[in-house]
């Protein structure tokens, strides 16, 4: 499809007191934070009703937190009802924070975790040591005892990234992690140009699985997902997420929309802001800096103009429900197939994108993937459309605000915030990735979910996001 421009192993026993001490605390908060609201959200109260149950809170917080217009768009993508669709979002919260807890538990053990099912969201938990599978059934996850840790299928796709700058990869352009089949997936137009990446990359060849595909994924040039945006020299992008940088207002978009120094135009035509950075290939993430016309708001243009929130950018997990926002195609909803893939377009290759099932067409790039409240990214590419479905990747939103230092603006407020604990080096507005570290009032913490801090998302208040370490 063209698109273009509009114009070590650890002991069973200590393994498994971890992950239920884990477990214990993350059951009760875990899906607040996938809603943006800590642990300490839901009160006790003097009323003589029972104490909410684990699943009250995740209802409470992935639910209620949830704009009406996502939970439609599910239903209709999903084939859920509303109950369904409810039922789905609060069941892979807590599989996000259990399984959050299993992979800092398993230590190298860990090989991956999914979920399953339409509704039910069943956690799969995979390990290299038999002895784990006590610790992760505790946690109510089902076991799968594979061959090669995540770290190991992590490091071999790392030699296919570096093998692919100087091989050419336009016929076996996407290659990625995937938990569920415990390999290196290559997916290619031609087997020869799969096989001829993984010679140049050194790796061992038990540690890919090479599957054949007519695709030829194309960056989305002509999209808007939310408000449409314009380039200086023509063409048209889309909108992802409003974010700050100190007094600053701007959003987050693609890296192929335009280069540092380009100007654009909003939807009304107005004169709007400018790239602060770019980068594309390699990465595609972006920013516009807005001027003093233009206020960030922490939505995104949802059904039929709705406003969609924006709470958090907690990261879903593998098997999690997503859904797009794109102006040429409107909300569409899907799943997540892998994180951390990378894919090559005919500019180069992108790494580090995310592949999911949603579909989408020219006009929808740089535009905004939600699951639940919490950002996940902008639109950068795929193939197919949204007649006969096709696949879609997107750049994570937690690497693009990094990178440039932003802060997502949320309903929490979302503003450069105050540094936080003086005593600690946790900070809100700092971007943390699973197994971080951090201190906090004289105590340690391991974050166990990717997520940018939030004032009132201090480790002690998150168990969900942090663990005592």
């Amino acid at each position: 499809m063209q698109l273009r421009h509009s114009s070590p192993t650890q002991d069973g026993r200590k393994v498994l007191r971890r992950a239920q001490a884990a477990g214990a605390a993350l059951a009760a908060a875990g899906a607040l934070v996938l809603a943006g609201l800590p642990g300490s959200a839901v009160a006790q109260t003097d009323s003589p009703s029972p104490s909410p149950t684990p699943r009250d809170a995740a209802a409470a917080a992935a639910v209620e937190q949830t704009s009406p217009a996502v939970l439609k768009a599910m239903q209709r993508d999903l084939g859920l009802t509303a109950a369904q669709a409810k039922a789905r979002l609060v069941n892979e919260a807590e599989a996000g924070a259990a399984g959050g807890a299993l992979r800092s538990a398993l230590g190298r053990d860990f090989a991956g975790a999914w979920v399953t099912g339409a509704t039910s969201a069943t956690l799969t938990v995979a390990t290299t040591d038999a002895r784990d599978v006590a610790a992760i059934e505790a946690e109510g996850a089902r076991a799968l005892v594979v061959r090669h840790s995540l770290g190991q299928l992590d490091a071999a796709k790392a030699k296919l990234d570096r093998a692919a700058k100087s091989t050419r990869t336009a016929d076996a352009p996407v290659w990625f992690v995937d938990v569920k089949s415990n390999a290196v997936v290559v997916k290619a137009v031609k087997g020869a140009a799969a096989h001829k990446l993984v010679k140049a990359a050194k790796v061992d060849r038990g540690l890919v699985e090479v599957q054949r595909t007519a695709e030829r994924p194309r960056p989305f040039y002509d999209i808007v997902g939310g408000e449409a945006y314009y380039m200086g020299s023509g063409g048209r992008c889309s909108v992802g997420f409003s974010v700050t940088q100190g007094a600053t207002q701007g959003f987050a978009t693609a890296g192929h929309c335009g280069r540092a120094g380009t100007t654009t135009r909003g939807v009304n035509q107005q004169a709007q802001g400018t790239f602060r950075g770019s980068i594309f290939p390699g990465r595609d993430m972006a920013w516009v800096a807005t001027n003093a016309q233009w206020t960030a708001t922490p939505y995104v243009k949802g059904s039929g103009g709705q406003r969609v929130s924006v709470a958090g950018s907690t990261q879903s997990p593998v098997g999690g429900s997503i859904c797009r926002s794109g102006s040429t195609t409107g909300w569409h909803c899907g799943t997540i197939s892998q994180h951390n893939t990378s894919v090559t377009y005919p500019e180069g290759t992108i790494n580090g994108v995310t592949r999911t099932t949603v579909c989408a067409e020219p006009g929808d790039s740089g535009g905004s993937y939600i699951s639940g409240s919490q950002a996940q990214g902008v639109t950068s590419g795929g193939s197919g459309n949204c007649r006969s479905g096709g696949t879609t990747f997107h750049q994570p939103i937690n690497p693009l605000l990094q990178q440039y230092q932003l802060t997502l603006k949320t309903t929490g407020g979302g503003q450069d915030p105050d540094p936080g604990d003086p005593t600690g080096t946790w900070a809100a507005g700092s971007v943390y990735a699973a197994g971080d570290t951090v201190t906090y009032n004289g105590a340690t913490y391991r974050c166990i979910q990717p997520h940018q801090a939030q004032p009132g998302w201090e480790p002690p208040n998150t168990p969900a996001l942090w663990e005592a370490a």
